[in-house]
């Protein structure tokens, strides 16, 4: 090869597009826009803000492996925050589906972050009640979400495992079109749910994995899987389970417009600057008290203002001892 070709095949090397369809760590494995071969690639310096679901350029540096030089412009970006780390979920979502379960008894503080989460960040907000073959704790679990269906969310309650069958007719129509991320705590069936949704999904666990070097993707890693083989034209993002949802970096008047029962409360207040503790003229806890705003969804809202306030006190103490 002359000297021009070879410089030529090198830029034609360059500047290849693609989508980050897992992540594990500084290891992204990357989907190219031209329908090729996965490989894995790293983000070019220390820092890595990659997420899954981003579209990235990345320039290969072997046959298999590749480095991520630019990522592109995002329509959202879901992750947690607290003052000590964030957590990277996935980029550029339509859709928010949070799997619950009747046993083991879920977190309700996990599941209020999860639904603010959405609000923040316009995404759709849908929840899914798996195991409803135990019987014995479904009244209880039904007891649990009926105030967040009086605040207007779909609940979808169905067994993934006991009932695969049923997971079609209930959810394909809503993952159609649109990019979801599946997010709850261990052990609430999520891998079970994408099983049930393709067995062809649930063979590629083992292969992305095994590119990622990340061991049991139960434990490690994001994915997204392509809905397509359904004919549902869709992505679904499939997120290690958690126990905690940090929502540190939401700004304090994205909280309160995140709780849809508040938000026509907004502005009523006495002061401008409420925050609903025991300001005089509040409008928002005057709600409370006639019983139109549950006190637990405030409570939440105070404890993610002092989550917020904290966050911001601790960066700027880094700044004043560095």
């Amino acid at each position: 090869m002359t000297a021009r070709g070879s410089k030529g095949a090198r830029a034609a090397a360059a500047g290849i597009e693609g989508t980050v369809i897992a992540a594990h760590g500084r290891h992204y494995l990357v989907a190219p826009a031209d329908g090729g071969a996965m490989l894995q690639c790293f983000p070019r310096g220390k820092r890595s803000e990659v997420a899954v679901g981003d579209r990235v350029t990345y320039e290969r540096s072997s046959a298999d492996q590749g480095v991520i030089v630019r990522i592109g412009e995002r329509r959202n970006l879901l992750y947690r925050s607290d003052q000590f780390k964030s957590k990277l979920f996935a980029a550029n979502l339509d859709q928010l589906l949070i799997v619950l379960a009747t046993e083991p008894h879920f977190s309700e503080d996990l599941l209020g972050r999860a639904l603010i989460a959405a609000e923040a960040h316009e995404l759709e907000p849908l929840i899914v009640l798996n195991k409803i073959d135990v019987e014995a704790a479904l009244p209880f679990a039904r007891k649990r979400l009926a105030p967040y269906r009086e605040l207007g969310y779909t609940v979808i309650e169905l067994s993934a495992k006991a009932a695969p069958g049923a997971v079609h007719p209930q959810l394909d129509a809503r993952l159609k079109g649109r990019a979801t991320l599946l997010l709850g705590q261990s052990g609430m069936g999520k891998s079970t749910l994408v099983n049930a949704l393709s067995p062809a999904l649930a063979a590629r666990v083992g292969e992305v994995s095994t590119s990622l070097h990340a061991g049991r993707h139960t434990t490690s890693a994001a994915m997204l899987y392509r809905l397509d083989a359904l004919g549902v034209d869709g992505w679904v993002v499939d997120s290690p389970g958690m126990k905690q949802f940090g929502l540190a970096h939401v700004t304090p008047d994205a909280l309160e417009q995140a709780f849809v029962e508040m938000r026509p409360l907004l502005g009523h207040c006495r002061f401008r600057d409420c925050r609903h503790f025991r300001e005089p003229g509040c409008a928002v806890r005057a709600a409370v008290d006639e019983g139109r705003v549950a006190a637990f969804r405030l409570d939440l809202l105070h404890a993610l203002q002092r989550e917020a306030f904290e966050m911001k006190a601790f960066a700027i103490a880094l700044i004043v001892i560095t």
